[in-house]
């Protein structure tokens, strides 16, 4: 094996560069080439790549976003337009993939991987945190500090008007960022996609609280897969327990800005595991951390099978959000 490509594909996530960092810098080590392809499965396709080396990859570790761009990719679902993307691979002189991304990027880097013959090795990048095989993804941190960081600036107008607030997050059709930027901030409840909706409950639970003494709330509602849901949750609230209420929906902005430490480190392990795994043999995997270990998941298993939200910070949810 002598040159190796990489590629970010999907939504970004802070800590992408700080993965392809790792990335070129460990196979440069192990005297190996690093071709990186540009706007993913789409840079692909067309053959848009560059040379890496380890000079390419200085002063990225801090920054957002990735520097060799992203997009999503419905072309790679057909065949015919795969073995285009094959055949530029063979032309670059590619023996083997490195693929930064989420279960879709994962979907799309197990079909190269049987179609192709090519060794390919999946890193797992996403604000979501809802891959198989890893306990946290990259850009899961950031995101969860970013929300909490907003939410406590809610807060401080939510207790001096008395009010009550909804704050839509982020999280595809997964409650993890609800979940845990939820307790992070002192939510007084969290409405996640794995626990059935029941406004009547909340309003209950909102009257108990209001009684209770305090004179503002927040709820943080995961936006499970339909964003700006929350306005809706907001109208049921208001004509059944006749609570006025704002709505802030964060958005995006959970996807930018500098990636924490922790995201950093997470990166550059998984970056620099993912080229050790070909180098080892290891191929057609992902690589994640599973109780501060490496761990490698057979990539079909990354997206075919579901990861459960930690049932302790479910109950423990039920029991601080009063």
């Amino acid at each position: 094996m002598r040159r190796i490509g990489v590629l970010t594909s999907g939504g970004d996530a802070p800590g992408m560069n700080a993965a392809i960092r790792a990335v070129v810098r460990n196979a440069v080590y192990r005297n190996l080439e690093v071709c990186g392809i540009q706007r993913g499965y789409q840079g692909l396709i067309n053959g848009d790549m560059m040379p890496l080396g380890n000079r390419s990859v200085g002063n990225i570790v801090h920054l957002g976003g990735t520097i060799l761009e992203t997009t999503r990719c419905p072309d790679f679902k057909i065949k015919e337009i795969r073995a285009k993307a094959i055949e530029a691979t063979r032309k670059a002189g590619i023996e083997a993939m490195v693929v930064i991304g989420g279960d879709g990027t994962l979907r799309g880097a197990t079909v190269l991987a049987q179609e192709s013959g090519l060794p390919v090795v999946g890193v797992t990048s996403t604000i979501d945190n809802d891959v198989y095989g890893t306990d946290y993804t990259i850009g899961f941190d950031t995101a969860i500090n970013t929300a909490v960081e907003y939410i406590d600036k809610i807060r401080d107008t939510a207790r001096s008007h008395d009010r009550l607030f909804f704050v839509e997050v982020m999280g595809r059709t997964r409650g993890f960022i609800a979940l845990q930027s939820g307790i992070a901030a002192g939510a007084e409840a969290i409405m996640i996609p794995e626990v059935p909706e029941n406004i009547d409950a909340l309003c209950a639970d909102l009257e108990r609280t209001f009684k209770g003494g305090k004179r503002s709330a927040i709820i943080i509602v995961a936006e499970a897969g339909e964003p700006g849901s929350t306005f809706r949750i907001a109208r049921a609230v208001k004509e059944k327990g006749g609570l006025d209420s704002r709505v802030c929906v964060l958005g995006h902005v959970q996807r930018g800005g500098s990636p924490t430490a922790r995201d950093r480190i997470l990166a550059s392990r998984l970056g620099a595991a993912a080229v050790d795994a070909l180098v080892e043999g290891r191929w057609n995997v992902s690589v994640g951390e599973v109780k501060g270990d490496i761990a490698y998941t057979p990539l079909e298993d990354t997206w075919s099978r579901r990861k459960e939200l930690d049932g302790d910070l479910i109950r423990l949810m039920k029991i601080l959000a009063r």
